[in-house]
């Protein structure tokens, strides 16, 4: 790929929760970008099928990024990177007068605390090389777009969107980008848990100016102009992918 800024050729790239939706996905579309790709998940047949499938010889690391031991684990087993894409992380649809706080934990733990760890120590033991891209998954829920029973998962997204820019500030020094993607609904096995009925989500689906939500190549397509060249003078913003919902 000769000339082409959206290259991933001979780059490096760590990409969480892999094993199913968006993460796979982007895992998928970076190998075939040209990408060493290193993909980590909790399930390791859903990581086999992701390696299986992106045509390329990827790197496995099975880890719960929630538990310090996987953490530890994936840090010490990862090579210098030129990238990476934080996408593990979880949903619910739940009231804030039902939003405890441990309900509030367990989402910021898995959304939040786990990404952001991860992102503090690779940049600490300088694991992401000087001129790498960081994209942090978030979403239009809690930053562009506040509906009911949202609380809970747009809180964490938000402030995973807000460290994002300060990353971005703080590593400009060394010319590392952070930068995050926000989507609007994307369909994936997360939204088909039974929590809201097939006829609900086709519905919804109608309010999106361009007629239908996302699909996790949408996504992986604007992760991958982060992670390139092509955005090499791109830092601290959030790229809102939501087929014009939040307008």
């Amino acid at each position: 790929m000769e000339n082409n800024p959206f290259s991933l050729d001979g780059k490096t790239i760590l990409v969480t929760g892999a094993s199913s939706g968006i993460g796979q996905t982007t895992a998928i579309s970076c190998a075939k970008m040209g990408a060493n790709v290193v993909i980590t998940g909790r399930d390791q047949g859903r990581l086999q099928t992701t390696a299986d499938l992106s045509g390329n010889a990827v790197t496995q690391i099975v880890a719960d990024l929630t538990v310090q031991a996987d953490m530890e684990n994936l840090l010490a087993a990862l090579p210098p990177l030129d990238g990476a894409v934080l996408c593990a992380g979880n949903s619910t649809t739940l009231p804030l007068q039902f939003g405890s706080r441990e309900k509030f934990d367990e989402m910021f733990d898995v959304n939040f605390f786990a990404p952001v760890e991860l992102l503090r120590l690779m940049y600490k033991k300088k694991i992401l090389q000087k001129g790498s891209s960081v994209v942090l998954l978030a979403s239009i829920g809690g930053t562009h777009s506040f509906m009911p029973g949202n609380g809970v998962y747009g809180a964490s997204k938000a402030a995973l969107n807000s460290v994002m820019k300060y990353a971005a500030r703080e590593y400009a020094s060394r010319k590392i980008r952070v930068n995050s993607i926000c989507p609007g609904m994307v369909d994936t096995p997360l939204i088909h848990r039974g929590t809201i009925t097939e006829e609900q989500l086709a519905e919804d689906a109608k309010r999106y100016p361009l007629g239908r939500y996302g699909k996790p190549e949408d996504i992986a397509n604007g992760a991958i102009y982060l992670l390139s060249d092509a955005s090499s003078w791109l830092t601290g913003h959030d790229l809102v992918i939501d087929g014009g919902f939040s307008i």
